[in-house]
């Protein structure tokens, strides 16, 4: 893997730079500079959303060139697993855990969306004895404007990319430019030497700022998938709407971890230190609020806390650490001032975490109010929310109540009990016995209420990134007509 001075945008097919402002690509460990980047302008963007259009059609049509150039996408990122991971950890500061888990997932997404490649074409809906043949195409939207996150960068850019590319569609890509490499810079390397046809792909390194709303309101998209804060999302949904385009949003999330009387309190706590921890609470499913019944509150909550302070932090590029940095000075203020304001209104403190550098170590807050600022706001940091619940159904009813409804997780042993509850809960993925942060390329990942719409995994996203067309074909009938103006219809 190669990519000594590439720091470039790739449109139609080249690597340019940018023509606006040089942005400074940062370490979040230490701030040490990675590269300059030149962002691209307005022009630019437009001109990759005219190569898209002009690309996709001949593209669409080719099944074995799809197959044949996404089998060496997924050649490109096997082959290259531990510079990626290093880049994971420059760049975004990942763990190697996490980064390792994305690449993963990343992978699986590449071969599923391979499997698939098929599912655009022709299906009859008639028989042979029928007047009038019956034909339902599904074929590609178009042009898809993907516009990803910094957290997950490479993954929840390929879950977008590589299925468009597999269902015949060309992408106009711009991920978040704290990540330009794992969010964008790769992924462009390895379909270009993958051999994929120019304009089908186009990566931009852009600040919203600068380009303004082009990504989901310029004239030639057929659809947008975006991930990322539901502010934004509400934003790009008003105005995708008000031109009539589709949109895949995926968006905050508020998940509760829920511990029931009867669970293995061991594998929770181990579980929960997973799913709040991870990268450093910096996930959309990241465990929110831990819903703990009264009877294994307090021994929760000592297991809890002994576990976290156990946890290793520092450079994620030293594989035994498990909290890496907070992504920017901007963030780490954030979870800073959310920590204050709950420790200001007296909220319990089981545990105050640390700032060493860019790093803050875990936050642990007990007796939480589950309609408090603390408990109803997405941290995306390392803070615990402990509330404790006095019935099954008060944590339910608590866990229901937010705005949210993305991921959310039960422990209990009874697993009839358990699969029953879950479907009580409101969020378009449950995990029983299982932490929050979960993916599976054969499920339909999404969230209802204000954490999005749509749904990723296969078969589900390919109803996302393909649309239908009805034909029909009537058999010679020569006095057809003639015979429906006298009164014999024949439909």
């Amino acid at each position: 893997m190669n990519l000594k001075n590439n720091n470039k945008n790739f449109i139609d097919g080249k690597w340019v730079d940018g023509k606006s402002d040089i942005y400074n690509l940062l370490n979040p460990y230490d701030n040490s500079l990675i590269t300059k980047i030149k962002l691209a302008n307005k022009e630019q963007v437009s001109n990759a959303f005219n190569a898209a259009n002009d690309a996709y059609k001949a593209w669409s049509s080719n099944p074995s060139l799809r197959k044949e150039v996404l089998n060496k996408v997924k050649n490109y990122f096997e082959d290259n697993q531990e510079e990626i991971i290093k880049l994971l950890a420059l760049e975004s500061g990942s763990t190697y855990v996490k980064s390792q888990l994305e690449l993963n997932i990343t992978i699986e997404c590449i071969t599923a969306s391979i499997n698939n490649v098929d599912e655009i074409g022709v299906t009859s809906l008639s028989d042979e004895s029928s007047v009038k043949e019956s034909i339902c195409y599904k074929k590609p939207k178009g042009v898809i404007s993907s516009i990803s996150p910094f957290n997950f960068p490479l993954f929840l850019s390929i879950r977008t990319i590589i299925p468009a590319l597999a269902l015949g569609n060309a992408v106009v890509h711009k991920g978040d430019i704290q990540t330009a490499y794992t969010g964008g810079i790769i992924i462009a390397k390895a379909l270009e030497e993958a051999g994929l046809p120019k304009g089908l792909f186009n990566m931009l390194l852009a600040d919203p700022k600068e380009i303004g709303d082009i990504m989901f309101d310029h004239p030639l998209i057929d659809f947008v998938s975006f991930t990322g804060s539901t502010k934004v999302g509400m934003h790009i949904g008003a105005v995708a709407g008000s031109n009539l385009k589709e949109v895949a949003l995926e968006l905050g999330g508020n998940a509760p971890f829920i511990v029931l009387s009867d669970s293995n309190i061991d594998a929770a706590v181990n579980a929960a230190i997973f799913g709040k921890f991870i990268h450093q609470g910096q996930i959309c499913m990241i465990v929110n609020r831990i819903i703990v019944h009264e009877d294994l509150y307090d021994e929760f909550i000592e297991k809890f806390v002994e576990k976290a302070q156990s946890l290793k932090f520092g450079n994620p590029l030293e594989r035994d650490n498990v909290i890496g940095p907070i992504i920017n000075e901007s963030q780490i203020n954030k979870i800073k001032s959310i920590i204050e304001s709950a420790k200001n209104k007296e909220t319990t403190l089981a545990l105050e975490g640390k700032q060493i550098g860019n790093i803050l170590t875990p936050t642990i807050f007990t007796d939480v109010d589950n309609d408090s600022e603390l408990a109803q706001t997405e941290i995306f940091g390392p803070i615990a929310s402990i509330i404790q619940a006095h019935s099954d159904e008060d944590a339910i009813e608590k866990a229901n109540r937010t705005e949210y409804g993305l991921s959310a997780a039960i422990f209990t042993s009874d697993l009839e009990k358990g699969e029953e509850l879950a479907k009580n809960l409101e969020f378009g993925m449950t995990h029983v016995n299982d932490q929050t942060v979960a993916n599976d390329e054969g499920a339909p990942f999404g969230g209802i209420k204000k954490s999005g719409i749509g749904r990723f995994g296969f078969p589900y996203v390919v109803d996302e990134f393909t649309e239908l067309n009805w034909v029909t074909v009537r058999k010679a009938d020569e006095n057809k007509y003639t015979r429906e103006f006298q009164g014999e219809h024949d439909l």
